[in-house]
């Protein structure tokens, strides 16, 4: 937003015109979880409404655009105490600290950087600058894959258009009236088709529901049959949807199921599937379930998001024989875990009858548990999240992040998309509880945020690519960069892992960056000054251009 000069004195003290640049953003925690102060609102501004004079006097001093509270960046314990605050000036958060000591106890100030997202006004309970007028649901799990940060650049393009071959949707839902095409009618499936459209690419920013990850992508819709030509998939790519969602699956292949993915991958379309729900601990790895074990096939399958420390969220509630567990621990392969000699100060163990199916096809993991079931709402009024690990709510996280990324972009490479997908991905190998498991669970857990800034910095001019933080050891990746440099550092690509990397300009091989595959492995770093774009940033705001 521009600022104005006004000549009128009066009137330039009366109207101030902030930029995110301009404002202070922090997070305060309060004293008590009752304490909510009230404020009324004229022209977009805040003023305090309640009875303290030791607030109204701090408060007066300041132009406050929000002051409310939000599960953002707070602790289970803290979830009901934190606020966010934006306003003209830092210092707010030190008066109300060091006057108010009985109110707040802490204050976080955000940074510049961490001012770069966007929010719609159905972002649910962890919403910050935007307001929270649909589903009353905790959405930390978007906030953990990094969406308001992937929203910043772009919220979809009705260009883009987004497949969902699954249950029955109903296009005069207002989540998917005027975006959604039916091509093959399919079941109702208790409504898994509404939940896994709902959050691929379902209405956002119509204070009604959530907003699906890429919320103003256009929805084609079929069923989920014909296992043996994948038929009704390659309907949709020969009608140009540009990523198909399949939260579904079987233990049988069909070389003629191949043929198809191939013939859609040479279409332009991505497949996204599920690794399945059955339990490790049946499966021990060697199952397999198409079509995500296809090849050009994207698998997913489940990983853990809420709690940072493992002693965050220890329990005994539900165990008959009082052993302790752990539930929900950041970046975990497996919901639970417990404790060898029941010793909650040992690093647990995690529990296979609680890991869904893993296998050496799974690409990537995404979170699974508290995901926001829409076809509850639709179907009987009722907001609820799931609260079992179920691969099915994954996938469109991770095909909703592909829409996303060709609305950015919409020349992206078909064949990048994964290489990209799992380079920004968090790395979860230092992890001592997964490391029975490497080679099982993909790449990391999603991160929509860095896989969309990535394709942002691919194709601006002026900024830097970063590769770092992973240890590849297979795979095929590749990249085509037209920024001023791409840089690796922290990175890994050995054994039979490749690399195909062309800039327009600079490569900078950083520090800990170690390339050295074998014999079956690969890599190509090239320098080409002549490549040209075959399209433009396709931007939420052009002005991100000058940030």
């Amino acid at each position: 937003m521009r600022k104005f000069l006004i000549i009128s004195i009066l009137f330039f003290l009366g109207t101030n015109f902030l930029t995110a640049q301009d404002e202070a953003w922090f997070y305060l925690r309060a004293k008590d979880t009752l304490f909510e102060p009230r404020f009324s609102v004229q022209n977009d501004t805040l003023y305090y409404a309640g009875t303290d004079d030791r607030l109204r006097n701090i408060l007066k001093k300041y132009q406050i655009l929000d002051f409310k509270k939000t599960y953002r960046n707070a602790r289970k314990e803290n979830l009901k105490k934190t606020f966010f605050v934006r306003a003209n000036d830092k210092m707010l958060m030190t008066d109300l600290l060091q006057k108010t000591g009985d109110l707040f106890v802490f204050g976080e100030l955000i940074s510049e950087e961490d001012k770069k997202i966007f929010e719609p006004n159905d972002y649910g309970l962890t919403s910050t600058i935007g307001d929270n007028l649909g589903a009353q649901v905790n959405l930390d799990y978007l906030d953990y894959i990094g969406l308001p940060e992937a929203w910043y650049y772009t919220t979809g393009s009705r260009d883009i258009i987004v497949g969902i071959s699954d249950g029955t949707i109903d296009t005069i839902n207002p989540e998917f009236k005027g975006k959604t095409k039916i091509y093959r009618k399919s079941s109702l499936s208790k409504g898994h088709g509404y939940s896994v459209a709902e959050t691929a690419a379902g209405r956002g920013d119509n204070a009604y529901g959530i907003a699906g990850v890429c919320y103003n992508c256009s929805i084609y819709a079929t069923s989920y049959n014909n296992y043996s030509t994948l038929e009704q998939l390659v309907e949709l790519s020969n009608a140009g949807v540009k990523v198909i969602n399949c939260s579904w699956g079987l233990k049988t292949r069909y070389e003629t199921a191949q043929e198809a993915i191939n013939e859609m991958f040479e279409n332009g379309t991505i497949i996204v599937s599920t690794g399945h729900n059955k339990k490790f601990s049946d499966t021990k790895g060697n199952v397999l379930y198409y079509p995500g074990s296809y090849d050009k096939v994207i698998s997913v399958s489940s990983g853990m998001h809420r709690y940072e420390n493992f002693e965050d969220n220890i329990s005994n509630a539900e165990s008959k024989r009082g052993m302790y567990y752990v539930d929900n621990i950041r970046g975990y392969v497996s919901q639970r875990g417990g404790f060898k000699d029941n010793d909650t100060t040992r690093t647990p163990f995690l529990y296979e009858n609680s890991m869904k199916n893993l296998n050496p096809d799974v690409d990537i993991l995404g979170p699974a548990v508290g995901v926001f079931r829409f076809g509850e709402l639709a179907l009987h009024g009722v907001e609820d999240v799931s609260t079992g690990s179920q691969t099915s709510g994954v996938v469109p996280l991770v095909t909703g992040t592909i829409g996303l990324m060709f609305s950015l972009a919409p020349c992206l490479p078909v064949d990048e998309v994964e290489s990209i997908l799992k380079m920004t991905s968090t790395n979860i190998d230092h992890i001592e509880p997964n490391k029975p498991y490497k080679g099982y669970y993909g790449s990391g857990m999603l991160h929509t945020g860095r896989a969309v800034e990535m394709v942002f910095q691919m194709f601006s001019e002026n900024e830097t690519v970063i590769i770092e933080n992973q240890d590849f050891s297979r795979w095929d990746f590749k990249l085509t960069s037209y920024s001023k440099k791409v840089v690796m550092k922290n990175q890994k690509f050995t054994d039979n892992a490749s690399l195909d990397l062309t800039s327009k300009n600079q490569i900078v091989i950083g520090e800990n960056t170690v390339l050295k595959p074998n014999e079956t492995g690969s890599i190509s770093l090239k320098i080409d000054p002549t490549l040209k774009r075959k399209c433009d940033l396709q931007l939420r705001d052009p002005g991100i251009l000058d940030d």
